[in-house]
């Protein structure tokens, strides 16, 4: 039987790409999902399409870079569950460009949503964690919080600090002493979404040079997350770092 079972999973950023794929994978093993992003119709189509294979699907309009909208989501989640097993903080946006370019509202837009979107999903469930002294908080950065490339400095930079947040808080729970687990997904290029959020031909050329080859998919991506949430309370997987075969850095 699949220790995802019954396990109540929030995950933002869940109406496509990574946030979606893992949505589907973690209904099919029977977990009870929150999801919430931007758009209410591609919620509700997901929502719609689980709950018809026997999902239990609850959804919420949410943007990550409003704070009560995110508590909003932590309190329809113990309204319609009564808990929080897994918090997986997924929302985020590459819009690369070189820094030359100026592009400063699109660096306020990085800070916002994935450095401040995911500060927001820690404050919103570690109290609920720490009540239930359990839980499991899963934070998606990339190979770009590790190495930085050509026209991803800004988006390098909050993806450092993602990661830099998740081993902080890794250590702070457990010098207090709290069952309550941390994991940083760290993927390569992954054919999603994310990839339109750059309109800079310039910076994306850079990016396919590094890349050669096919990107990942999100399912791969959903596949990792669900390896972390199912092994046993004693163990953490603090990092997983995936890349296509022919990705260099």
């Amino acid at each position: 039987m699949s220790t995802i079972a019954d396990k109540v999973v929030v995950i933002t950023g869940a109406s496509s790409g990574i946030g979606e794929a893992a949505a589907r994978l973690l209904a099919s093993r029977g977990a009870k999902l929150v999801l919430a992003a931007r758009r209410r119709e591609r919620l509700e189509s997901i929502a719609q399409d689980l709950q018809a294979g026997g999902g239990q699907v609850a959804i919420i309009p949410v943007d990550v870079t409003k704070r009560n909208q995110v508590e909003q989501a932590k309190d329809l989640a113990l309204h319609q569950f009564g808990r929080i097993d897994v918090w997986i903080n997924n929302a985020g946006l590459m819009p690369l460009a070189y820094m030359e370019k100026l592009h400063v509202e699109e660096w306020e837009q990085m800070v916002d949503v994935n450095i401040k979107g995911v500060l927001y999903g820690i404050a919103a469930v570690l109290p609920v964690m720490i009540a239930q002294d359990s839980g499991h908080i899963i934070n998606i950065a990339s190979v770009a919080g590790h190495k930085v490339g050509l026209a991803g400095a800004v988006y390098s930079g909050t993806k450092f600090a993602v990661r830099a947040i998740t081993d902080g808080l890794r250590m702070e729970l457990v010098s207090a002493h709290h069952h309550i687990r941390t994991t940083l997904i760290s993927p390569g290029l992954v054919e999603t979404e994310l990839l339109h959020t750059t309109t800079d031909q310039e910076a994306l050329n850079a990016l396919k040079a590094r890349v050669p080859g096919k990107p990942l998919n999100s399912q791969t991506i959903a596949e990792a997350i669900l390896y972390a949430i199912e092994q046993p309370e004693s163990v953490s997987v603090s990092e997983i770092i995936i890349r296509p075969s022919e990705q260099l850095n």
